[in-house]
């Protein structure tokens, strides 16, 4: 009796791979927070060109308005990544969602009558934004090494958030009110926290760190891995950021389509590019990363400097676009895949949270530059420009830096 006791009790503790249930059930939930938190942090984007013409701002002032929450949920990355390594997705994955009702609740009933009131509503709805560095560590602690590339790509199919918000936010306010998606927003927050407490558990074996805070973020400043995934992770989600923020502003400026079409022509973009995140990370897991990261960054380079011409959004606009999308997706999978191989155990939410933070922050800067360069020049080409030259200099930094790198530790 003791024996079977002993069977049954290792079935329950010990993860399995992703086939048996209990992993697979902490990665469903898991995927669906970060893509209702990213479904929040993304309500202002679409909206973006409405607030343009009702509070005349300037193409500046938009681009900023659009950015703002991009940047504090990159930055908050950085703590909630560490506080994950030590209190665990279960706690974390709930009190984000909860906090974040509270700006959602903001914007939708009063902060979207002034510029001043919705960047500070954008700035606290951020918050949202840090999801990402929870379920990283924790999704990657109930996965064994050889998976997680997928377990973690998978996960990060849920910043497909972000084309929920562009289908629907428009639509919705044109339909019942300015209030309406954002009520509807809190309510999936506080469903999603009540769900989250009730089902998920932390993986066995899991060992909390007990160094203090600030010497954790230290240690993780001084691993070479936290920075050579942030410069990659700066090109490859920072891009996807950047195109699903701004993507509507621009195919409205450079092509006149309305702001519908433009919606959904980035919601295109950013489906695409969640449903390539997971490839890229099973192609990690079997062809190696450092590949895959340095052909996504190698069709970024084609995709920016064919679109840097303003050619005919069809066909060759929407193939360029497109092809982006598909790229920064999958460099998007085979960058975490290499931190689940790269990064040590305990500072997985760590590394994460910089990393993570170096991705939203590389999703921050392009925004402003194309509405700076739009506002002074009538024109986009230097950023697609710009956008290309990083991606090549990412991708020799990977085919040199990060393939030293992983040869060293043994990896593919």
């Amino acid at each position: 009796m003791e024996a079977v006791r002993g069977v049954a009790e290792r079935d329950v503790k010990e993860p399995g791979p992703p086939g048996t249930g209990r992993p697979m059930v902490m990665l469903a939930v898991a995927t669906l927070g970060f893509a209702v938190n990213f479904w929040a942090w993304a309500l202002l984007s679409p909206l973006g060109p409405r607030f343009k013409d009702s509070l005349e701002l300037t193409s500046f002032e938009q681009s900023l308005l659009v950015a703002v929450p991009v940047v504090v949920g990159s930055l908050g990355r950085i703590p909630v990544g560490a506080l994950t390594d030590r209190f665990g997705g279960r706690v974390m994955f709930p009190a984000v969602s909860l906090i974040t009702i509270v700006p959602v609740l903001y914007l939708g009933l009063a902060g979207h009558s002034s510029l001043p009131a919705l960047l500070a509503g954008g700035f606290l709805l951020g918050i949202g934004g840090t999801a990402f560095a929870i379920g990283v560590p924790f999704v990657n602690a109930w996965f064994p090494p050889e998976r997680r590339g997928l377990a973690v790509g998978i996960f990060g199919a849920g910043m497909g958030g972000t084309a929920v918000s562009a289908l629907t936010t428009v639509k919705e306010v044109d339909r019942y009110g300015m209030e309406f998606p954002f009520e509807v927003m809190a309510v999936l927050l506080a469903v999603y926290a009540v769900v989250a407490w009730l089902v998920l558990r932390e993986a066995p074996g899991r060992t909390a760190p007990t160094e203090p805070l600030a010497k954790r973020l230290a240690a993780t400043a001084r691993l070479s891995v936290t920075w050579q995934m942030s410069a990659l992770y700066a090109v490859a989600f920072g891009g996807y950021v950047a195109f699903s923020v701004y993507l509507p502003t621009y195919l409205k400026a450079e092509y006149g389509l309305s702001q519908a079409d433009a919606a959904n022509r980035m919601a295109g973009f950013v489906l695409l590019a969640v449903v390539m995140r997971p490839v890229g990370g099973w192609l990690s897991d079997r062809i190696g990363a450092v590949r895959v990261m340095t052909a996504a960054l190698a069709v970024t380079v084609a995709g920016a400097v064919a679109q840097s011409f303003a050619p005919a959004l069809m066909p060759v606009g929407t193939i360029a676009f497109l092809a982006m999308a598909a790229a920064l997706g999958a460099g998007s999978g085979a960058t975490f895949a290499l931190v689940a191989r790269l990064a040590p155990a305990n500072k997985v939410g760590a590394v994460t949270g910089v990393v993570g933070a170096a991705g939203g922050l590389g999703g921050f800067v392009p925004p402003l530059v194309m509405g700076a360069l739009w506002g002074s020049l009538g024109d986009y080409r230097i950023g697609l420009l710009l956008l290309a030259l990083v991606a090549a200099a990412a991708g020799v930094f990977t085919a040199t830096s990060v393939r030293r790198a992983v040869a060293a530790r043994g990896d593919g």
